[in-house]
């Protein structure tokens, strides 16, 4: 599984208004872990993290694929 990287920006500048700290709480991860998958654009982003999207997706009623390619 890969991160869509171009979604999940457009994730944090729409719904979270650029603010990294209030999107890593949401999503249950560290601002760390959070810069870590947008500087290495989504490289590396482990299950914990792909869990957090299929998380907030089912709680907010998106759908994940949108943010997550299933390879």
């Amino acid at each position: 599984m890969e991160i869509n990287m171009e979604a999940f920006v457009n994730l944090l500048e729409k719904r979270f208004n650029n603010n990294q700290s209030k999107m890593a709480r949401i999503l249950g991860i560290s601002k760390y872990q959070l810069n870590m998958i947008i500087n290495n654009k989504g490289k590396g982003a482990g299950k914990k993290i792909i869990g957090a999207i299929i998380k907030y997706c089912d709680v907010n009623e998106e759908d994940f694929h949108k943010y997550i390619f299933l390879k």
